[in-house]
């Protein structure tokens, strides 16, 4: 598949302004989200598209530009890039989010479940992938660790805080009043809450994903055929079952952010050609802390 956010740089759908244009160069990984990586989509869903990037060398290790930290003008950086309601010439709309390499594994160590499902997508919705990013995503099983319960547990409860939530009629988007009206509450915050609890169960249990793997569930659900009651008692059900399997669960309880860190310089090596910079403070700065573990042992 060719990649949508430089398919839409390229038709000129949007303009990146000059401190953006070495995006689309350094884009790395990109794929679909939303209702087409769980296996939902229609003909009218709208592409959602999350992706991340490799900034300049400077914007990621400024002290190689000679840059102290704390001492004089910050240099130029980077996090992300968000566009959207960006539309073609067939009417079909997207939504970019495309962030730095470094913000995104940052969010993937917490276990933050959109940047997680953007790493467990099936193939068929990854529309770009160079080397770089294959050796974050071929090691992805092995970033999940026991706080994914918090973070999906939290996600799911925001959806089911929304899906009870009866917002001013005028405020309401036309799908959320229709569902509301059809159904006595909005079967889409239904269905994510619902998808988040299974995916934390899987990971959990299994440690991976398979994000399509209730997709017929969670269909039914966006068609009404579950009442506002049997979500909630599935929910309720579900998050006993939880608190049993983190209790029991093999993962890890935090980030091995060494191992995290040692993924990332992989990355930046294997793009930049080098990162004997980082190694060398990293040398100077264990040097220091050995140094101080002495002065702190005789004083």
């Amino acid at each position: 598949m060719t990649s949508k956010f430089i398919t839409a740089v390229d038709r000129k759908l949007f303009k990146l302004n000059p401190q953006q244009k070495w995006v689309k160069a350094n884009l790395h990984y990109e794929v679909i989200m939303g209702s087409h990586a769980y296996g939902m989509n229609k003909d009218d869903s709208d592409m959602d598209i999350y992706g991340w990037c490799i900034p300049p060398k400077s914007y990621v290790l400024p002290h190689t530009e000679g840059y102290i930290h704390g001492f004089g003008p910050k240099p130029q950086g980077f996090d992300y890039f968000i566009l959207h309601h960006v539309k073609d010439s067939s009417g079909k709309e997207f939504d970019f989010t495309i962030y730095s390499v470094v913000k995104y594994l940052d969010l993937v160590a917490e276990n933050n479940p959109n940047m997680i499902d953007s790493l467990f997508v099936p193939v068929n919705c990854i529309t770009h992938m160079t080397e770089c990013a294959g050796i974050l995503r071929d090691v992805r099983q092995s970033l999940l660790h026991k706080g994914a319960y918090h973070k999906f547990k939290g996600y799911a409860y925001s959806q089911i805080h929304k899906m009870r939530t009866k917002e001013k009629h005028d405020e309401m988007s036309t799908k959320r009043k229709e569902s509301i009206e059809q159904f006595g509450y909005d079967v889409k915050f239904a269905s994510h809450s619902v998808r988040l609890i299974d995916e934390c169960e899987q990971i959990l249990k299994d440690g991976d994903i398979d994000l399509q793997r209730n997709n017929e569930q969670l269909k039914a659900i966006r068609r009404g055929e579950w009442t506002f009651e049997r979500v909630l008692e599935h929910f309720a059900q579900k998050e006993k079952y939880l608190e049993q399997l983190y209790q029991a669960s093999k993962l890890p309880e935090r980030p091995d952010w060494d191992y995290l860190r040692g993924i990332l310089l992989s990355i930046l090596e294997h793009h930049y050609g080098s990162v004997s910079e980082v190694t060398r403070v990293d040398r100077n700065g264990m040097l220091l802390a050995e140094l101080q573990k002495l002065v702190d042992k005789y004083s």
